[in-house]
């Protein structure tokens, strides 16, 4: 499609609203028309005659009402929340963007590791106190990290851990497909996948397959030195468990991104547990979010009017 009309639906996403994305559009595809939509009225008269729309969501009503759309290009890596046998009912293509969070969710795991490694949040808080006292740290070289998961985010990180000198295990549905990793385990193998890994990272969707994936017995199987990085979604790991294993200190410490309630609320006891480091989901936040969003976007409406498979197509 040479020159579609594209809607940008009303969105605030890491901080940054539907212009910035609108204008990375209109840079990549110069013979488009981009509107953003300002307004509910607005984004309603856009998608009336719109062959694009692009957003967090599109309800069923809002579908209806958009007859000339072909595709719908969801700003969420995820697509749960969207009713996609509308989609299909209408023959419109939906697409995800899976894949723009890969550099920022990979350097915050990476991260994360090294300041537990190095102990860097021992030595914030003594420098806070004016407290000069050594204190023990260790290397990522030659230790093991497990990666849950090994989608976009899950490669990237194991990408960036080889430069570490490390090993690493993968955790995946199809343990036979082709993977980074060296030893790659099925979910029903977590235990034997953990069992010797300094820390294990956690990137896997939620599913009824990896919800309290991580519970209170593959908590005990890890090592306690291990350290536990999630940016997955927080009912991957048993909330519970993980508090009682890290106040008995059967795993050295946690480094969460993403928890179950989210938001924590203020008197969660994660909060109070020194050995803990918490974000607000925090962990894909990126200026080149809508850049990195707007090139699959701007690929995938050339391959509209062609026989080439859309890229991150769901529906």
């Amino acid at each position: 499609m040479t020159d579609p009309e594209i809607a940008v639906l009303q969105q605030h996403v890491h901080g940054i609203d539907g212009t910035a994305y609108a204008e990375a559009l209109r840079e990549r595809l110069p013979d488009a028309t981009v509107r953003a939509a300002r307004s509910p009225d607005e984004q309603r008269s856009l998608l009336a005659t719109a062959d694009i729309a692009t957003g967090p969501r599109l309800g069923p009503d809002a579908l209806d009402r958009a007859e000339a759309l072909a595709l719908f290009a969801c700003v969420y890596a995820g697509t749960g929340h969207l009713d996609t046998d509308a989609f299909a009912a209408r023959d419109v293509a939906v697409t995800n963007a899976s894949g723009v969070h890969a550099v920022p969710v990979a350097e915050y795991v990476v991260g994360w590791m090294v300041a537990h490694a190095r102990s860097f949040p021992r030595a914030l808080d003594q420098q806070r106190r004016g407290e000069w006292r050594a204190y023990d740290t260790r290397e990522l070289h030659g230790s093991t990290a497990t990666v849950v998961g090994l989608g976009a985010i899950g490669q990237a990180v194991v990408d960036r851990l080889e430069a570490f000198g490390m090993e690493t295990v993968g955790v995946r549905h199809t343990p036979a497909k082709t993977s980074p990793t060296a030893t790659v385990c099925g979910f029903d193998e977590i235990h034997e996948a953990v069992a010797d890994a300094a820390f294990v990272v956690v990137a896997c969707p939620l599913t009824a397959t990896t919800r309290g994936l991580i519970d209170e017995s593959v908590l005990r199987t890890m090592r306690t030195d291990a350290v536990l990085v999630n940016v997955a979604r927080g009912p991957v790991v048993e909330t519970e468990a993980l508090v009682a294993a890290l106040r008995r200190r059967g795993i050295a410490g946690a480094a969460l991104d993403v928890t179950d309630p989210e938001p924590l609320p203020s008197e969660h006891p994660l909060w109070s547990l020194g050995n803990v480091t918490i974000t607000p989901h925090n962990a894909g936040h990126t200026p080149e979010y809508f850049r990195r969003r707007a090139d699959i976007l701007a690929r995938n409406a050339a391959r509209l009017d062609t026989a080439d498979p859309l890229e991150n197509r769901v529906v």
